[in-house]
């Protein structure tokens, strides 16, 4: 029978979760629930799922008042001008000995053509992105001569293809750890019941289960055993940041300015956020409520002042997601379960039409739970993610200079900000996007590129100012070797033979 209603479904979470106390299987009749696999998950994945899906039972509206809300006082979003102005101290190598790299590595590369976790796509002179991380620590460890471990937060997506790749850096002066994050099963939207049968992850099983969102680092984390581990290592700050954003790398300065504020007022949170453009309007942003600073997600925004989140003059910072969090104040709160983190309800559609929906939270919605929490105003330089083929073509040009796993913009840019690229579908898979360019344009003095249709680039194509390709429906462009584009517009059909 299938349930409707919330009540019955509590009562069989209810009564699963004590059956998974006793070990036994579940006594019941009434219900005829796919117990069969729901036993079978793990305890605390099973917890971690029952009190999600309890909490969004209760949510009953907004989870904010929008009169409650304010703007951060500027004593708790710190310039980084002035972090950076402060001399780093002789001490910057304990500091770094207290640190681990966390990197969010959940997401596989299918939004971009390629199959297996993104981290593994080559982005720069063959490196992949989980290459550029590797490199970046090692040089860290060895310049500094310290022990900065990385983690990686891979899911049952990605765990199984990274593991075999992390034998690569054996032999690296870098200490690699990973831990999973939970599985929990996706959610019919008309029944609230469970869409998965038994726990196979693949054939016509591969859709009933989801990872829950980067939020879930704090559970996991700790359930993994690893969070223990790295305390009693002395180890006390973690640095996270998605692992698709290339401007995330360790900065000395923050971490000083982390590990020097006053010990009464021990920091135990800092989100990097910088200033908004009309790129970034969906972005999530720094508030204050309740007298705490608080993340403010669009998904969290009444109707009625979605426009008013949008702005650029209200909201005027957004969440890089590159955050420096306190072990030890994780510990603490995870075990006293005051971690709450607003829900995220992600509407999917199954490839058989099915609608679901999936719990998710944010890492960042926990700012609100710890101590002394602050904000800091960074460059738009640390944050620099590859979503698209767009991205990837900006970190591929000679905008950037690499080194030691470091990206930074080259100094023969005139303008600090990185230009506008919007390639077509014909880009989107990287086999293709790469197929496209017989050599990466220079773009030094680009300022807007578009490209719609079947585009093809030469080699030593160079590109300046405003330039819009458009090959229309069943035409075709190739940009020939050499060309030099300056503020122009390319449309209709060229095409270059080989003879």
């Amino acid at each position: 029978t299938i349930l409707g209603g919330y009540s019955s479904y509590t009562e069989a979470l209810q009564i699963l979760s004590l059956t998974l106390t006793r070990c036994q299987p579940p006594k019941i009749s009434i219900l005829r629930l796919p117990w069969h696999f729901l036993f079978q998950i793990s305890k605390k994945d099973f917890e971690g799922f029952k009190n999600l899906f309890h909490r969004f039972l209760q949510v009953k509206g907004p989870s904010v008042k929008w009169d409650k809300i304010h703007k951060p006082p500027e004593d708790l979003i710190h310039p980084y001008d002035k972090i950076k102005a402060q001399a780093l101290p002789d001490s910057v190598a304990a500091s770094l000995n207290k640190l681990v790299v966390v990197k969010l590595n959940g997401g596989l590369g299918t939004s971009m053509g390629c199959k297996g976790p993104k981290s593994v796509i080559s982005v720069r002179n063959e490196n992949t992105f989980l290459d550029l991380t590797v490199h970046q620590i090692e040089h860290l460890n060895k310049t500094f001569n310290v022990d900065v471990p990385l983690v990686l937060m891979n899911s049952f997506n990605t765990d199984e293809d990274t593991k075999k790749i992390l034998q690569k850096y054996t032999h690296h002066r870098v200490h690699i750890h990973t831990f999973n994050q939970s599985r929990y099963p996706r959610i019919n939207k008309e029944s609230l019941l469970p869409v998965a049968k038994d726990l196979g992850m693949h054939g016509d099983h591969a859709d009933a289960w989801y990872p829950p969102g980067h939020g879930d680092i704090y559970a996991s984390f700790y359930n993994s055993g690893l969070l223990d581990q790295l305390i009693a290592a002395g180890k006390e700050y973690i640095f996270v940041s998605n692992i698709d954003n290339l401007g995330a790398t360790v900065d000395l300065f923050i971490l000083n300015h982390l590990m020097t504020q006053p010990k009464d007022k021990r920091c135990e949170f800092i989100m990097e956020v910088t200033d908004k453009t009309r790129a970034d309007v969906k972005g999530g942003t720094l508030i204050q409520y309740d007298d705490k600073l608080r993340l403010l997600e669009i998904a969290q925004v009444p109707k009625a002042h979605v426009d008013e989140f949008k702005s650029v003059t209200k909201f005027k910072i957004f969440n890089t997601n590159n955050l420096w969090i306190s072990l030890a104040a994780i510990k603490r709160l995870h075990e006293q379960n005051t971690m709450d983190m607003e829900i995220i309800v992600n509407p999917k559609t199954l490839d058989g039409g099915l609608n679901v929906i999936q719990l998710e939270t944010a890492v960042g919605a926990a700012i609100k739970a710890f101590d002394n929490a602050l904000g800091v105003n960074v460059p738009r330089s640390r944050f620099l993610p590859v979503k698209t083929s767009s991205d990837l073509l900006l970190v591929m040009s000679n905008l950037y200079s690499l080194d030691a796993g470091s990206l930074t913009m080259s100094k023969k840019r005139e303008f600090p900000s990185t230009p506008h690229v919007k390639l077509g579908s014909s880009f989107t898979k990287v086999h293709d996007f790469l197929m496209r360019f017989e050599s990466i344009p220079d773009m030094l003095e680009l300022d807007h590129l578009t490209v719609s249709g079947d585009v093809t680039f030469g080699k030593n194509v160079s590109l300046k100012g405003t330039v819009i390709i458009i090959a229309n429906h069943g035409d075709r462009i190739d940009i020939p070797a050499g060309a030099v584009l300056e503020n122009k517009i390319v449309s209709g059909n060229l095409r270059i033979l080989d003879h």
